[in-house]
């Protein structure tokens, strides 16, 4: 796809912070055309001007475009914290020959998109990241240093994969010491492709469960290669699959075992939707072969029912 490609050499470049503008000025062109306009960005750094209150801080260029007095927010007005979680398991570094970005680095795209997304409503921002356990935590903040900071780590990421060392996920341990990390109610959305032990799905929900009883809201974004990984759409030859985790190699024909793959795999993901609804969780599929708008599109929604 030639806009991941565009993405990448970006990255490459240290620019993810003017990929994430350029994604976010898209997505907001394309809500003043849709049915979702109503999700206001351009005024989201803006409140209603109270009559009484000091003229000091009226936006008077957005006054002579509205007829409308808006007073201008600061970072002491901040309404929102958000703490994005990252799975940089091995195997999210998973990409099939079709698609030009992994799993994580697509994931990584979507955080940097929400974060422009977060500045612009001056809302505050943490980053966490995990595998075996957690390997970074921050404080959420709307600074413009720590916002370059996150920026700065992310990047490092696309650096990290060493195929000789496979990094298992162990989200349910990273998940509690999150909860006991934010101490303020938060929004936490969390990147993931849920490969961690299905035995221990129970175990999974149990920590999701720590954040909702902490009164955090939220999201978990599932990445997946939705052609290969679920539809397991391959050519028609032998193929040698190896687990990026363990390091587990199995030979065998895709068509032997497609339909039947298939059938499970769709299963497993269905049922931890359901329980995920159960929960109040929100869950949504994210793949790597669509466009980022749809996920900045639920992060609108979502905080549009947090006001």
């Amino acid at each position: 796809m030639d806009q991941f490609i565009e993405r990448t050499k970006l990255a490459e470049f240290g620019s993810l912070e003017l990929l994430a503008k350029q994604v976010v000025e898209g997505f907001i062109t394309g809500l003043h055309k849709s049915p979702f306009h109503g999700f206001s960005v351009e005024f989201a750094e803006h409140r209603l001007y109270n009559p009484g209150e000091s003229t000091r801080h009226v936006d008077w260029k957005l006054y002579a475009r509205t007829e409308k007095l808006f007073t201008k927010k600061y970072e002491e007005e901040t309404n929102l914290r958000c703490q994005m979680v990252l799975d940089t398991s091995s195997s999210m570094w998973y990409k099939s020959s079709k698609h030009q970005v992994t799993k994580i680095e697509f994931a990584i795209y979507a955080i940097a998109s929400l974060m422009e997304l977060l500045k612009r409503q001056r809302d505050a921002v943490g980053l966490s990241l995990f595998s075996e356990k957690l390997e970074l935590h921050t404080e959420t903040k709307s600074s413009v240093s720590h916002q370059r900071y996150i920026y700065a780590e992310l990047e490092k990421q696309f650096h990290q994969y060493d195929p000789s060392s496979a990094k298992r996920s162990n989200a349910i341990e990273a998940l509690h010491d999150i909860a006991e990390l934010s101490h303020k109610r938060s929004l936490i959305i969390l990147f993931t492709d849920m490969l961690d032990d299905p035995t221990k799905k129970e175990a999974l929900f149990e920590a999701l469960q720590h954040l909702k009883h902490n009164k955090h809201e939220v999201i978990i974004f599932h990445i997946v290669d939705k052609e290969s990984e679920i539809d397991f759409e391959l050519e028609n030859r032998p193929y040698t699959f190896i687990d990026m985790e363990t390091g587990e190699k199995l030979k065998l024909h895709p068509a032997q075992i497609k339909e039947n793959y298939k059938e499970r795999i769709e299963a497993y993901f269905n049922e931890i939707k359901n329980t995920a609804s159960q929960y109040g969780l929100d869950f949504m599929q994210a793949d790597i072969a669509q466009p980022l708008a749809a996920i900045l599109q639920k992060y609108m929604i979502k905080r549009q029912r947090m006001k």
